[in-house]
């Protein structure tokens, strides 16, 4: 998990996730960097877009969506249809992430 979070990390900074970069984080919490797990994060990165995977993450859900909607804009009910389909996407995002981790 903390190379996930390393990657996060040098994400949120705008700085490139590449191998380098991900075992200097690794090695500045005072752990030794595995050089397979970071080829394989780095590779397995290469292929997503992080900030729409966050964003479709349900941790990265507004605090109406995380609270069931109660809260919601007065008048801007969602229509059951684009629930539906963001939902979908979620699940769809989900998948492509747990393919990263086993």
């Amino acid at each position: 998990m903390e190379y996930v979070y390393a990657a996060l990390l040098l994400h949120k900074l705008k700085q490139d996730i590449n191998e380098d970069n991900v075992k200097n984080v690794i090695k500045s919490t005072g752990v030794e960097p595995d050089d397979v797990r970071i080829k394989s994060l780095v590779a397995a990165l290469g292929e997503v877009n992080i900030e729409e995977a966050l964003k479709a993450a349900p941790i990265a859900a507004s605090p109406v969506a995380a609270s069931g909607g109660a809260a919601a804009p007065s008048g801007a009910a969602a229509p059951k249809e684009e629930e539906k389909k963001d939902e979908k996407k979620e699940e769809e995002a989900l998948e492509g992430l747990s393919s990263l981790f086993g």
